[in-house]
């Protein structure tokens, strides 16, 4: 029987005790009630046509919400054409604070944009990464990433945090960062997870590009085997989007002083170590920075958000994007995993894509703003080992 595991993504991952969201086939729904009531295991079904909620998401125009035609509706998910064009839109029509551009291309030759937001200025300025779209089933991610670009654009004139940050950053944003997964996952299967890069020696395709970063590449929590789900990929940075992401990470490395990742569902803010227990060397204000975001995201619904490191917060994971990215010099690496935790997982609807991005907002500004202010930290902080 298959089973497509969403939370934990991996079965090694799956501990005494802990909850398993999983997702099975039509067919396959009645023996997996008998295997569970034989082996005493509780469970609730908690989707149990997820056809309908697809069909909800994806189904035409008319049938879903629509306030308006002439303008873009930030409440629906939208196809990796959409965003591309809103990206295009946003740019010709707000060019003082927005500059768009490509870092590169995806395998299956598709461009990878980047919008920069902020105001221009002659001196170098502070910047803040922000991807979202790494695993192309997490929808609510590129929904946030548009919602930031809009929030930024729309109270840059009436709201003096917004400006403020406007001003002193500039805030580097990749709404769909696996645009050929995401591509794939509108138009053959919703969850779909990896890229959708080709293996020669097996039939499966993709690597999970939360993998396949270089920095202890495929170790724990990462797998080697092209069909999983956690795949690392046959080498690091094999992938072109991870490739062209990297690249342009380090060639910023000096002003990017944030690194963000928006992934779901947990309702989490993580920080490095992924790939081992320990404690980062200026953990007092990282792990002050995340308390700040996550108070700020509780103001806005009540919504209560766990934050630590990944390892020990969420599971243990290497490649991933957090530690490649604190390794090389961004003393602020954060994955967010948004809403919600397990009733409707990656199918979040519609309906909670403005209190989710509202409240993630909060979170980021805060981050933002931290960045502003000086943290202390010892000076002869050991070396990232």
């Amino acid at each position: 029987m298959k089973v497509d595991l969403w939370q934990p993504n991996s079965a090694t991952l799956i501990c005494l005790n802990n909850t398993v969201d999983a997702h099975v086939k039509r067919n396959d729904t009645r023996r997996l009630h008998t295997h569970l009531q034989r082996e005493n295991i509780d469970y609730r079904v908690f989707i149990s046509d997820l056809q309908r909620e697809i069909q909800k998401q994806t189904g035409s125009r008319s049938s879903r919400k629509r306030r308006s035609e002439t303008q873009y509706d930030y409440e629906v998910y939208h196809s990796l054409d959409e965003i591309q064009s809103w990206m295009f839109e946003m740019n010709r029509t707000h060019s003082d604070l927005v500059d768009m551009f490509s870092v590169g291309k995806s395998y299956e030759g598709r461009p990878l944009y980047v919008l920069q937001i902020g105001k221009r200025s002659r001196q170098q300025k502070k910047a803040v990464w922000i991807d979202c779209g790494v695993h192309a089933r997490e929808w609510i991610g590129p929904a946030f990433c548009q919602w930031f670009v809009k929030e930024a654009i729309n109270s840059y004139q009436y709201d003096s945090v917004t400006r403020r940050l406007l001003n002193q950053l500039s805030f580097y944003i990749m709404p769909v960062f696996n645009v050929d997964g995401y591509h794939f996952s509108w138009t053959t299967d919703r969850f779909w997870r990896k890229t959708r890069s080709k293996n020669h020696k097996f039939h499966c395709r993709g690597t999970d590009a939360n993998r396949n970063w270089k920095v202890k590449w495929c170790e724990e929590g990462a797998s080697s085997h092209p069909c999983d789900d956690t795949y690392c990929g046959p080498f690091p940075e094999s992938e072109p989007e991870v490739k062209a992401v990297a690249k342009f990470l380090r060639k910023n490395r000096k002003r990017v002083k944030a690194y963000i990742s928006i992934h779901a569902y947990a309702q989490m803010l993580l920080y490095p170590y992924s790939y081992k227990y320990a404690t980062i060397p200026n953990f007092s204000c990282v792990e002050s920075a995340a308390h700040s975001a996550v108070s700020a995201l509780y103001s806005a619904y009540g919504v209560r958000y766990r934050y630590g490191p990944a390892s020990t917060t969420l599971y243990v994971s290497s490649g991933s994007s957090i530690d490649w990215a604190y390794r090389n010099g961004i003393s602020y690496a954060f994955a967010f995993e948004l809403r919600d935790t397990g009733y409707y997982g990656f199918l979040l609807p519609e309906s909670l894509i403005s209190p989710t991005c509202t409240e993630t907002l909060r979170a980021v500004k805060a981050i933002a703003s931290g960045l502003l202010k000086k943290c202390e930290v010892d000076k002869d902080t050991f070396p990232y080992i």
